[in-house]
């Protein structure tokens, strides 16, 4: 797995607005996704993944930074931790490691009033592999930190994943792996597993991880438009607006996560819809989503509207937007 060597990027963090009662994580992908109006409409509805854990599967990350040392009043910030790459529990990067600390800022940070999408969360951090775009085949320590969300997530309530890793090549449809038995177990049990595409403007295949089979691959569409770039191609399953893909893939495990209680807290009949919770999750958002048509693939896609889905979820009018 020969792939780019430049950082993948991740959405910038707005600056702690201290005259307000809190800061979204990045107010304009926020208000693209449709996020702050969800906030708003179901305060009294949601508790924007509490009682959830998000399990993290990267290349490290230092949970002695404030946002991960938080403390919420239902416990800490950071529930456990793991490494399958030299083993154990410590987490931390090593050389070339970078990569896991910031990606779940986005969907998860709840620290002095800056707020990703499910802020209530807690998260489970693994390093798996011993940098985010991968130099080599590490599909062993992957399927290791998988078989770690498999025995674990009960104990922690891990219902989501986000698997950040690129090989940063072109694959047009699946490729065996170490991984795939662990996934098909992941998603029997019901738990959101996503990837992102990658950021090399690929428009005749996505990276694994994500083109795995009972993998949703997630995308990117360019912020303030409705044009989808990066890395994409028919295996993409979902696109968020981000300024790269990482970042679309944080902002829709977080989305997961508030969709799922909305189902819960309303009686959805998800089945209707799919074979698995998260069938039946993606399916939503790619209803209610925004058409998007991408010429360069000939492609159509449609763009996370949080919104629109939770609106479906509790049986109200759609937003205009995503009719």
């Amino acid at each position: 797995m020969q792939g780019y060597q430049g950082q993948v990027g991740i959405d910038p963090q707005a600056s702690r607005d201290a005259s307000a009662e809190f800061t979204p994580y990045n107010r304009e992908s926020f208000e693209q996704l449709g996020v702050l109006e969800v906030w708003r409409k179901y305060s009294d509805v949601l508790t924007w993944g509490k009682g959830q854990t998000l399990a993290v599967l990267d290349d490290g990350c230092d949970i002695t930074t404030p946002q991960w040392q938080a403390q919420l009043p239902w416990g800490p910030k950071v529930i456990a931790t793991g490494n399958t790459v030299e083993g154990g529990t410590d987490p931390a990067h090593r050389p070339p490691g970078y990569h896991g600390t910031t990606v779940g800022y986005p969907s998860s940070v709840n620290y002095e009033g800056l707020r990703g999408i499910a802020y209530n969360n807690q998260v489970a951090h693994v390093r798996c592999v011993t940098t985010v775009h991968l130099p080599g085949d590490e599909s062993a320590t992957i399927a290791e930190a998988l078989q770690w969300v498999i025995d674990n997530h009960q104990k922690y309530n891990i219902t989501t994943v986000n698997l950040a890793p690129v090989d940063d090549i072109a694959h047009p449809a699946p490729i065996e792996t170490a991984i795939d038995e662990k996934l098909r177990q992941l998603r029997e049990r019901h738990i959101w597993v996503s990837a992102p595409c990658a950021n090399n403007n690929f428009t005749d295949g996505i990276s694994w991880p994500a083109c795995a089979q009972d993998c949703f691959a997630i995308g990117a569409v360019k912020p303030g438009l409705h044009e989808a770039y990066l890395d994409r191609f028919s295996n993409t399953d979902l696109l968020a607006v981000a300024q790269a893909t990482s970042s679309s893939n944080a902002y829709a495990v977080g989305s997961s996560m508030i969709l799922r209680e909305a189902i819960e807290k309303s009686g959805f009949d998800w089945q209707r819809y799919g074979v698995t919770i998260p069938d039946a999750m993606l399916a939503i958002f790619q209803q209610t989503g925004i058409p998007v048509h991408d010429p360069a693939t000939g492609c159509d896609f449609r763009e996370l509207n949080l919104l629109a889905a939770i609106d479906l979820v509790f049986g109200s009018k759609l937003t205009e937007s995503a009719q």
